[in-house]
């Protein structure tokens, strides 16, 4: 099993018992405010603990990961659809990844 495979299945299981267990447990409805919350967010924690290290790892340099993220976050904030963050952001880092080779100096950073 790969270590993608590996790491989506632990993120699944995670995410899914943290959410089923109560509901197998606990017939009745969950007051606990804190409790409620931190269901909520264990989805967005788990997805954000999977795609930062890999946005910065799957990169030639780091120079690109940080441009690559940056337009990323930039159009995100400005309310862009998946589709035109997820194009924007790898033309991105092509681009950045070219303009590196096209000066050997850079590419070492």
């Amino acid at each position: 099993m790969s270590y993608l495979a590996l790491a989506i299945l632990v993120a699944f299981l995670a995410t899914y018992f943290l959410r089923a267990v109560p509901l197998l447990l606990l017939r009745r409805e969950i007051r606990s405010t804190w409790v409620n919350s931190f269901l909520y967010y264990v989805p967005w924690a788990v997805l954000t603990a999977m795609i930062v290290p890999a946005a910065f790892l799957s990169t030639g340099t780091l120079i690109s990961a940080l441009a690559g993220v940056g337009v990323a976050l930039v159009l995100a904030w400005r309310g862009r659809s998946l589709f035109v963050v997820a194009l924007a952001t790898a033309a991105t880092v092509w681009l950045v990844e070219a303009s590196l080779t096209a000066v050997p100096v850079l590419a070492y950073c």
